[in-house]
């Protein structure tokens, strides 16, 4: 509890809970404090953005390794029983956007696709077709975009192999 010298425990006092307000800083007194740190926070925003240009520099660098075409594909599977998950990661290597994308791929042998996103698939079983979706259609140079798909295997639940975007041969990350 609180205690004020020279007043009862009687409660309540008139000006107790005026005093209790002041000596708990509860009062508008503080309102000046706010101020002075809010002139620090836009020094550090300046210093974060130079260091996002140097980023963007690396990104030109992977286009001359794909020497398989403007484009590159990384996948990742979670298996488990008889059924996985997996991503595929695109990326365009390219010096040009692509607008509007068509990534065909072969699945291994056993494995049908149940459910996928960010993109439509069809069939859903050995030389698979996925199309972009309305909100992933256009990848400028250097951009990626992720999809993936649900499946079932009966045993196989390795990666798709022989990806090409827009008829092109993509390199495998």
């Amino acid at each position: 509890g609180i205690s004020i010298s020279g007043v009862g425990h009687q409660l309540p006092m008139s000006g107790q809970l005026a005093y209790a307000i002041s000596f708990l800083g509860l009062d508008s007194t503080t309102t000046p404090s706010p101020s002075p740190s809010a002139t620090p926070s836009p020094t550090p925003s300046p210093t974060p953005s130079p260091s996002a240009s140097p980023s963007s520099t690396p990104s030109p660098s992977p286009s001359p390794t794909a020497g398989s075409g403007p484009c590159r594909v990384s996948a990742t599977v979670n298996a488990w029983n008889n059924g996985l998950t997996e991503s595929l990661t695109i990326t365009n290597t390219g010096s040009s956007a692509v607008n509007g994308w068509s990534l065909a791929f072969t699945l291994p042998g056993g494995q049908t696709i149940t459910n996928g996103w960010n993109a439509t698939y069809s069939p859903t079983s050995g030389q698979v077709t996925a199309k972009n979706v309305s909100y992933n259609g256009s990848l400028a140079p250097g951009a990626s975009t992720e999809i993936g798909f649900q499946a079932t295997h009966t045993g196989n639940a390795g990666k798709p192999t022989a990806f090409t975007l827009n008829g092109v041969t993509c390199s495998v990350a």
